[in-house]
């Protein structure tokens, strides 16, 4: 049953580029958590706030753009059915990137809004249009560009929107270039990238990876066409909303909830007929994600009926960590763990797969640690919501407690695969 998904993800992409992707990933997801243990105290106050806006980009950059670009990088000979086109353009975003983000992270941190955060932004700015120009590159080269193709296509254009939108608004701080505030655009910049980049995306990758992990030949493109409509339909009309200043968000929640429920939909099909009947802990983890996907939407439409009421910001919050350190985290931590054993296998055992015995993908990994991360990360995503809501440090530090260590196993997980040295015969 390994043949289908070992095709798959046969070695396309040379693993220099897509490793460092993961790594650097896995140690921003244990310092975005151990921010958050340390830092519990900013559901008291405006979520415009140095730490906040530190966790916010760590978790948004460091953990999830990077290690989606990285996981991209490999994926997109699959999707787009060609080549990646330059591992150089591969090197340069992972470079400039990874410069960029600890410099931008840290001036919001001590909330320093000078050159180094301007370039920081700008960095990230160059590495992100050297992954789009990669993207668009590599489609256009193919023969073949189904609707997996546009989906990654198109979230890598609202991805080079979202990073320069970021660095108008961090420019805006010292040197007005913007009709209002930089604070007044903070929602549009959000959403460009929660739903251009990384809602379109991870829909795009996953409605492939899901039914081909499950081992199922279950595929609609009518219905992945309509996701692709619903998705950017709602998002161009929340943002022409904001910019008119007319107060019809409703319409885009609309669209884009059609767009999950069928996705949500999608993925049940496939795990109805797939082949392998015996689902593993982490397609079972990329599975909880799907549903995950519905709390940020029921909180946010919360968040609009209590919006001439109360203060919102409790509820602000929770919309953000929802989506950061929900669905976002959930299926990064069970598709890392169907992918990167696949791509350090293939960097080990490819040329001898055929002339002596190999491991298996998966026993690169711990399954013991990956199931004790898994409960750890579900036990802290539900306490830290609890004790947000309650408004009560101490099971706010419980909680995200208990995402450290889960960030913790996580990352000795990825260690041990990347450092796997061939089985001696």
């Amino acid at each position: 049953m390994l043949g289908p998904i070992i095709g798959g993800l046969q070695q396309t992409t040379n693993y220099r580029v897509v490793l460092p992707f993961y790594t650097y990933a896995a140690f921003s997801f244990l310092v975005g958590t151990g921010l958050l243990f340390f830092h519990t105290d900013i559901v008291e106050v405006h979520y415009f706030n140095p730490a906040t806006l530190a966790i916010t980009h760590m978790m948004a950059l460091g953990w999830g753009t990077m290690i989606i670009l990285g996981a991209s990088h490999q994926l997109l000979p699959v999707l787009v059915e060609g080549k990646l086109d330059s591992d150089f353009l591969g090197y340069c975003t992972f470079v400039f990137a990874s410069i960029g983000i600890p410099m931008l992270i840290y001036s919001f941190y001590v909330f320093n809004t000078g050159w180094p955060m301007v370039v920081g932004a700008t960095l990230i700015n160059v590495g992100v249009l050297g992954y789009c120009a990669n993207v668009i590159l590599s489609s256009f080269k193919s023969q073949q560009r189904n609707v997996h193709a546009w989906f990654i296509i198109t979230a890598s254009l609202w991805l080079v929107s979202t990073t320069f939108f970021g660095l108008l608004l961090v420019i805006n701080f010292n040197h007005p270039i913007l009709p209002s505030e930089s604070l007044h655009y903070l929602s549009i910049h959000a959403h460009l990238g929660l739903i251009g980049w990384f809602l379109l995306l991870v829909i795009g990758v996953g409605s492939r990876l899901i039914p081909m992990f499950l081992i199922s030949k279950y595929t609609n493109e009518k219905v992945l066409w309509a996701i692709f409509f619903c998705i950017n339909g709602g998002l161009i009309y929340f943002i022409i909303s904001k910019v008119i200043g007319i107060r019809y968000e409703f319409i885009s929640i609309l669209l884009i909830l059609i767009g999950v429920i069928l996705f949500g939909r999608h993925c049940y099909k496939a795990y109805q007929i797939r082949i392998r009947k015996n689902v593993d802990h982490q397609m079972k983890t990329s599975l909880i994600s799907v549903v995950q996907m519905i709390i940020p939407i029921i909180v946010l439409v919360i968040t609009l009926f209590l919006l001439t009421i109360k203060d919102t910001n409790k509820f602000t919050l929770l919309y953000g960590f929802s989506i950061l350190f929900g669905w976002i985290t959930a299926i990064i931590l069970g598709m890392t763990f169907k992918t990167l054993p696949f791509i350090v296998w293939n960097k080990v055992y490819q040329k001898r797969a055929h002339g002596s015995k190999t491991p298996v993908p998966k026993d690169l990994f711990s399954e013991y640690i990956y199931n004790w991360m898994t409960i750890t990360y579900i036990c802290g995503f539900i306490i830290f919501i609890i004790g947000l809501l309650l408004s009560n440090d101490w099971i706010l530090k419980f909680g995200s407690f208990s995402l450290i260590i889960a960030a913790i196993l996580y990352v000795l997980n990825v260690v041990k695969t990347l450092i796997h040295q061939p089985l001696i015969q």
